[in-house]
């Protein structure tokens, strides 16, 4: 049998983390998930996923990401019902998320932040079009400079 789910998208909240009674973490937010085609309107619609992540990949997940962050993760489906107050059977999907990766730094989700290393390797003074024409794989094979607030753990 073959459960697997892989994922890219944005959080459309902050996560939820919360503990059980036994003291295990648990993190629950959303991920929206762009579709590859757009509708009748010219719009690109999206799908709104639910993702929980336990015990350290939850904290990390609570404690690294927020509202807009983009990810990638890889998990496995999981189907569950109940029975609501008038006595009909609900069911619910979500995602359980055995690997999240965080897709960009921590500098780049903030909006119009550049106290922080995200324009490392730039001039200053240079446009948004000249930074996007650079090349963005002259640094190969380089040795890279990293500081541990670059690092999601």
């Amino acid at each position: 049998m073959l459960n697997r789910v892989v994922l890219i998208g944005r959080l459309t909240r902050d996560p939820e983390l919360r503990y059980t009674a036994s003291g295990v973490a648990v993190a629950r937010f959303t991920l929206a998930v762009n579709r590859n085609y757009k509708n009748q309107q010219g719009e690109r619609e999206a799908d709104f996923i639910n993702i929980t992540a336990w015990r350290g990949l939850g904290e990390n997940c609570a404690n690294y990401t927020r509202k807009g962050s983009l990810v990638g993760l890889e998990g496995r489906l999981q189907v569950k019902s109940y029975e609501n107050q008038e006595g009909r059977t609900v069911w619910t999907t979500e995602v359980v998320a055995d690997d999240v990766r965080f897709l960009e730094s921590k500098n780049n989700s903030t909006n119009d932040n550049n106290s922080g290393d995200s324009n490392r390797g730039y001039n200053q003074n240079q446009s948004k079009k000249q930074m996007q024409e650079q090349d963005p794989f002259e640094s190969v094979g380089k040795p890279i400079d990293l500081s541990d607030d670059d690092l999601p753990f």
